[in-house]
Formats: C-alpha cells, structure tokens, sequence
C-alpha cells in the first residue's frame, strides 16, 4: 500500500527559497549542520561512487570571500550595485558549496555524476527550509572554476554544483514568483 506524506506534499507545494539579503543569524552548527548534510547526501547516487563534498563557509571565510566576490563581479563588467549585491550574498551567516568531485567509472558517466551533486544541492535546500532556516542555491561568480580553485581549495576536475546560503528568515517573507506552465512543458508519449 502506497503511504502518502501529506506534510511534506504541502511543503512541496509551498516551498520559497529565501534569498540572501533576508537571512540573518543563527545558522545551523555541529550536528544540525552535520544532520542537514547527512539528509541531503540521501540523493540517488548510481554505482555508490559520493561524487561531490562539501566546502563549509562561515566567519572569516565568508568576510574574506565577499570582496573578492564583488570585485569578480565589476571585473566581469557589471555596475557597481549589481557586483554588490554578488558580495552581499556572502554577507550571510553559513554557505555551504557542494563541490561536485567525479569519479572515474567505466560505469557511470560524468554527467550523470555531476546530475547527482546537483539533487544534493536540492536535497541540502529542503533539508534546511524544512528545519525551519532560509535557504538559497545559487552560483555566480564563486562557482567559477579559477575562483572556486583559488578561493574554495578544488582540484582536478572538480565544479561547483551550488552554493547554498544559509541563515535564520529574516522578518521579511520572500515574495512569491511565477511558477511554470506545466501543460506547455509536458509531452505525452502513449
């Protein structure tokens, strides 16, 4: 028999990243962080290779990152408010980089690989907002290679699948966004 899981079906049908600039401390610490990312390792994984790992930020690191954001940002040539805002997400209590790490597999490609750090990504998102923390997943320029080598110690082929910023919400709800046209996305094939 089939169990449903209403809570979590309305979380899924409510759910609201909250963006950076209404995150505020507390952030989770010691095992409530270990506890978030134990939950988002449980990601379909093929071939049990763990092809990704995660780079903790908070403190000194994110107050030495957020400049050298923003300044990637204006040397990207974006105005001055826009590269900012880049340093500003930054400016958060916790971010976590989930660093997609391949393995070498006869068996399961790269891609496939990297497909698995991202739904970890997703999976360390719901963990937080679920556990009552606001949460986003983004990228931009931290998660360029030179700079995630540089800044956030990745080797070899390793990418960055996202970077999620973490903190308590804020007073402030996140507005709501348009959602997707689901019957101008869908094909049926029977």
């Amino acid at each position: 028999m089939n169990q449903k899981h209403h809570d979590a079906l309305n979380f899924f049908s409510t759910r609201r990243s909250v963006p950076p600039a209404l995150l505020k401390e507390p952030a989770p610490s010691g095992d409530e962080l270990k506890r978030l990312l134990t939950l988002a390792a449980r990601v379909p994984d093929h071939g049990k290779l763990e092809p990704w790992r995660f780079v903790v930020l908070r403190g000194e690191a994110l107050s030495r990152l957020a400049p050298l954001v923003e300044a990637g940002s204006v040397a990207m040539g974006n105005p001055p408010e826009k590269a900012a805002k880049h340093g500003n997400a930054f400016r958060v209590p916790l971010v976590v980089a989930v660093v997609s790490s391949p393995v070498h597999s006869e068996k399961v490609p790269e891609w496939e690989q990297f497909l698995s750090a991202g739904a970890v990504c997703l999976g360390l998102l719901n963990a937080c907002l679920t556990s009552g923390y606001g949460a986003s997943w983004l990228t931009g320029i931290a998660s360029r290679p030179e700079f995630a080598r540089a800044h956030l110690g990745l080797t070899g082929d390793e990418r960055i699948a996202g970077l999620i910023h973490i903190g308590s919400r804020g007073d402030s709800a996140p507005p709501e966004r348009p959602r997707p046209d689901i019957d101008a996305l869908t094909t049926i094939l029977e």
